[in-house]
């Protein structure tokens, strides 16, 4: 998921789930659920690279960008 502001190891919930599934039983929230993830921070690091080129014909212009997203690995504990 996204990068969060946790240290690794840290345990925290969350608490706006849209869709839980249970085998053949599935809860669609509208808009969310009254449930309780909790979750662990297993470690941060960065996605692979992803390479931007932009070309403008005729002007002969370009220019190549290079873009790594930060993420946070985690762990689910438990569905309440």
């Amino acid at each position: 998921m996204e990068k969060l502001e946790l240290k690794e190891g840290d345990k925290f919930s969350i608490t706006d789930v849209l869709l839980v599934e249970d085998g053949k039983k599935v809860e669609i929230g509208t808009p969310v659920l009254k449930t309780e993830v909790q979750a662990q921070v297993l470690n941060h690091g960065k996605n692979e690279k992803v390479i931007v080129y932009k070309y403008k014909p005729k002007t002969r212009e370009s220019r190549k960008v290079g873009h790594r997203q930060p993420y946070t690995e985690i762990e689910i504990l438990g569905i309440k």
